[in-house]
Order: structure tokens, then C-alpha cells, then sequence
């Protein structure tokens, strides 16, 4: 299968790129920009998209694009610092600008019927603007502060744009990006859910062998999904693990065995071991440190299991792309480390497993459609995202058991009054890849993507019947997000708000005051450790 490859300049927004090719139904992969010829060309591209990233092209050791990469012949489109490589490599001048343009900007296309057509707004992010363009090009688009906004090369099929299309903060981005791999590029929309399971399955069964694996799942859409395509690869060469740490949430763990023996049809062994999680984990409050505590936990409890199954060689998990890029991992990508994810960073060196992780690569929304494909029931399918850590990073302080009870109280009210409103995601919503997810103030909240209470170690004055309290604080975080690499919080209703509160206050001891993050994502996470 011919494919695109995305060159990584060091941009936090280089993988969605790639979710938006993949969205056009064509494979591609991401690579670092400097990554040796013989890889990137393993995958028969045909065509390169140059991403954005943090540097200067006029820098000491910046990054730069690869002479190779112009030898072959294939078409390029750059954007952002792509553009800006593109321009300086051939003889075109970058200068520093004294107009930055960050966030939302207006474009001017001045030709029709290429690439930038159909485009008005556009989502900028950059310092430097091009003043000169590389001999061959045209401009194809102009912002206020950008004369060069957009530029081609009919000839070699180059072209750049200074904004970032990949962002759902750009209306029609992905068409442009649609237009560039199909029509330009000449590939055909053949990537599929079909066809992600086909070639899963073949790698799993390459790496696996006869062996016996052993599968770790939470319930959560990613573990769920890495189990299904493994026992779809294996059959009964798998055994899955489900770990009860204490730190799940509402009867969780019974909707976890059921769902999981009812429909994957797989062995399955639970483990009981909220003793050891919250004896682990006693006294720890630094976010990191508990990451890595549930990490190395979860390993060693899998490594008793096997020995109790002579001894699997594999073990295969849900990571995710968004695991990947936030822990930072060196193969794929240089982006600045954000946090450590328990399957990704927080796994101990002398670990006994070699990982089996078909989902690395994917976005979330290609994980449900997978999902989907394989025959996984809804309710697992469109479950709402749950950290591998559990509840352990949304109690903040000191982890114990009454205090993550008293969470766990709390986020089930939250939501279950979002059920009642049919705000919580499922596949009856109107959502599809590609689609925004986003609201503004005053309009009313399709779904959200991601919703949950935070319990916070601040204790405040209240009043309950006349009597002073002085209790915890609980935060409710709802977001909405088409990949989970970007989000804004979602606009509830003032009334369902005042209604949860109320709930929380009234039915759960020990919280006797409730807030609203309002943060977006940057300059927030999602989670709130």
C-alpha cells in the first residue's frame, strides 16, 4: 500500500496531520525529520507533508529537510515551519516578522481552483513570515500580516502554507489536506477500519508466534480493542488480566467482567489488589511519582500472573498515539515532554514482557471504529475515556481509599445527570471523524467528549443547617474534542451545572464546595495531573 509520509519538525500538532490524511482514508506514518532515508522511504511514499515545530530556520542547528527528500521527485506540501524549510532550502528568505500571529487570522486566496480555494479562516501559530518566495513559486494566498500566506509550485508540485490546516480551528482544513494526498499525490482513499484490522492482525501474528499473551484491560476503549485484535490474531493464545486497583469508578469492575467474558469471549482473570495500590501508593502526592508507582505496580502484579500461566512472553496493551506524543517517546517524535503516561513512561526497566501494542499509531476516533469493525458492543465502544492510572490522578493530595471514595461518589453523580441529559458521547451521536466537536457560549452542547470530577486537597468554610463545615473541594472538568490533542471545556447548561453541585454537596461527605475548570487544552491538559 503506497502511503504519505509526514516529516516531524518538532511540532505538538505534527500527529494530527496525520489523523487528517488517515481520516482521508489514506495511511501514512510519521517519521522525525531526520530520520535516515532508507526508513522513511520503506514505506513507499507518494508524497511528503513537512510539519510545523518550534525553531527558526535561521537558528545554529535547526532542523532542515533532507536533500533526498527533494531528489525524489514526489510532491511536498509544508506547513508552518515546513513552509518556512521549503522556502529557506530553496533560496527563498525567512525573516523574523514584527506582526506574530497567533491564533484565529483571515485569508485572501488570489487563485482559484488550487489547494487554498475554499479557505477563509485559518489558525496561525508562527513568529517568522516569508518575504521572499523560492524561485518557481506563486503566491497562492496573502493574511494581513503575511503577504505569502499560501505558495506553490505547479511544476514540482510544491507547495506551502503558513497556517495550520491540520487544526479543526481551520474550517476546511482538511479538505486542503484531502486535496493534496488524493488529487495531488494521486493516492487512493483505501485505509479503512477493515483494513487497519487486516494488517493488525498480520503484525500481531508475526510478533507473537504460538506464544502465549497476556493482556492487560480496563474496561476503557483502548485496552478493550488491543484485547479484541490480539484474540482476533491469537484466539486462545490469549489471557487477559483485568486488575481491580481500588481506583475505578462506580461498579466498574462488575460492568468490566461482564462485558468483557459476554462479548470478546476470552479468558479472563480478575485480580483484586486495591490493598496493594493504596499501601503502594500511601502518603505520595506528586503526580509523576504516582504515575510511576501505578506503572511499575500493574507490571509486577502481571508478572505474578504469569508465572501462574508458564510464564507469556507477551504482554499487550492500549497505548494510544496521544499516550505516545504527551509521554514524549523517542522513536516517533521530539516534542517536549508533558507527562508521563502509566503505559507508556511509567513502565519499570527490568520489566519481563516484550509489549504487543497494536493501537500505538492510532487516534482515538480510528480506535472506535476499530472497535466498531470487530463487533465490540456500544457500551464499550463509546465509553468515556478513563486514565490507565485511574482515579489516582484525580484525586489530587494524597491518595486513600475514603478520599477516592469520596470521588468516586461524586463523578457518579456528574454522570449520571449527563446521561439524563444525553450529554454523555455514544454512537448515536452525530459525530464523525473529521467533525468539530467544539461549542461556543450560547449554544447548546452536542455531547461531551470527556467528563469527570476532580477532587482537590483544598478544604474551605461552608454552612450545612446552620453549622460551620470546613470540607474538600470538588472539581468538574467536561471537555469537547474531535482527537484529544486539542479541546475546549464544554458549555453546560447553567441548570444541570447548579443541579450536580447541589447533588455532590448534599449526598457526598466530606465536599462541601463545587467549581468549574473553564481551561482549554493548551494551555491545559485534559486531566488534571
Amino acid at each position: 500500500m503506497h502511503s504519505i509520509t509526514i516529516l516531524d519538525f518538532g511540532s505538538q500538532y505534527a500527529q494530527l496531520i496525520a489523523r487528517r490524511v488517515r481520516e482521508a482514508h489514506v495511511y501514512c506514518e510519521l517519521f522525525p525529520w531526520d530520520a535516515p532515508q532508507e526508513k522513511i522511504l520503506s514505506i513507499h511514499p507518494k508524497g511528503f507533508i513537512l510539519s510545523g515545530g518550534p525553531k527558526s530556520v535561521y537558528e545554529e542547528n535547526a532542523p532542515f529537510i533532507q536533500e533526498f527528500i527533494f531528489k525524489s521527485g514526489l510532491p511536498i506540501l509544508g506547513i508552518c515551519y515546513g513552509m518556512q524549510a521549503l522556502t529557506h532550502a530553496l533560496g527563498g528568505k525567512v525573516d523574523p516578522s514584527a506582526e506574530r500571529e497567533y491564533g484565529q487570522a483571515e485569508i485572501r486566496p488570489l487563485v482559484s481552483g488550487l489547494l487554498v480555494s475554499s479557505l477563509s479562516k485559518v489558525w496561525m501559530s508562527h513568529g517568522d513570515r516569508i518575504n521572499k518566495l523560492p524561485e518557481g513559486f506563486t503566491v497562492l494566498a496573502s493574511s494581513k500580516n503575511s503577504p505569502f500566506a499560501a505558495m506553490g509550485d505547479m511544476k514540482r508540485k510544491y507547495f506551502g502554507v503558513q497556517f495550520h490546516p491540520e487544526v479543526h480551528h481551520t474550517p476546511n482544513g482538511e479538505k486542503l489536506l484531502k486535496h493534496f494526498v488524493v488529487d495531488i499525490c494521486g493516492l487512493k482513499p483505501e485505509w479503512t477500519p477493515e483494513s487497519i484490522i487486516e494488517e493488525s492482525v498480520a503484525r500481531i501474528q508475526e510478533q507473537v508466534g504460538n506464544q502465549r499473551v497476556l493482556a492487560a484491560v480496563s474496561g476503557g476503549v483502548d485496552s478493550s480493542v488491543a484485547a479484541a485484535l490480539v484474540h482476533k490474531a491469537v484466539g486462545d493464545q490469549l489471557a487477559a488480566v483485568f486488575v481491580d486497583t481500588g481506583l475505578l469508578r462506580k461498579n466498574e469492575g462488575e460492568q468490566v467482567a461482564s462485558a468483557f467474558r459476554n462479548h470478546l469471549h476470552s479468558e479472563l482473570i480478575a485480580v483484586d489488589a486495591s490493598d496493594e495500590f493504596f499501601t503502594a501508593l500511601h502518603g505520595v502526592t506528586e503526580p509523576e511519582q504516582k504515575r510511576r508507582i501505578v506503572g511499575e505496580k500493574f507490571i509486577r502484579i502481571f508478572e505474578q500472573q504469569a508465572k501462574q500461566l508458564s510464564q507469556p512472553k507477551f504482554l499487550v496493551q492500549g497505548t494510544i498515539y496521544p499516550d505516545v506524543v504527551e509521554s514524549s517517546a523517542p522513536d516517533r517524535n521530539k516534542a517536549e515532554k508533558i507527562k508521563t503516561h502509566h503505559n507508556v513512561g511509567g513502565l519499570p526497566e527490568d520489566m519481563q514482557f516484550e509489549l504487543v501494542e497494536p493501537l500505538r499509531y492510532l487516534f482515538k476516533d480510528e480506535v472506535r471504529a476499530v472497535g466498531e469493525a470487530l463487533g465490540l458492543p456500544e457500551s464499550l465502544v463509546w465509553r468515556q475515556p478513563f486514565p490507565g492510572p485511574g482515579l489516582t490522578v484525580r484525586c489530587l493530595g494524597e491518595v486513600t481509599r475514603e478520599r477516592v471514595s469520596r470521588l468516586r461518589a461524586a463523578d457518579a453523580i456528574l454522570i449520571e445527570e449527563l446521561s439524563k441529559e444525553g450529554l454523555l458521547r455514544s454512537s448515536s451521536s452525530s459525530y464523525s471523524p473529521g467533525s468539530s466537536s467544539s461549542s461556543t457560549a450560547g449554544q447548546s452542547v452536542a455531547h461531551t467528549s470527556q467528563a469527570f470530577v476532580v477532587l482537590l486537597p483544598v478544604r474551605s468554610v461552608g454552612v450545612m443547617g446552620d453549622q460551620r463545615t470546613y470540607q474538600e473541594a470538588a472539581a468538574i472538568r467536561a471537555v469537547t474534542t474531535e482527537d484529544f490533542m486539542t479541546a475546549d471545556w464544554a458549555r453546560l447548561p447553567h441548570d444541570l451545572l447548579a443541579r450536580v453541585s447541589s447533588r455532590i454537596v448534599n449526598e457526598v461527605e466530606g465536599i462541601n464546595r463545587v467549581v468549574y475548570d473553564i481551561t482549554s487544552k493548551p494551555p491545559a491538559t485534559i486531566e488534571w495531573e
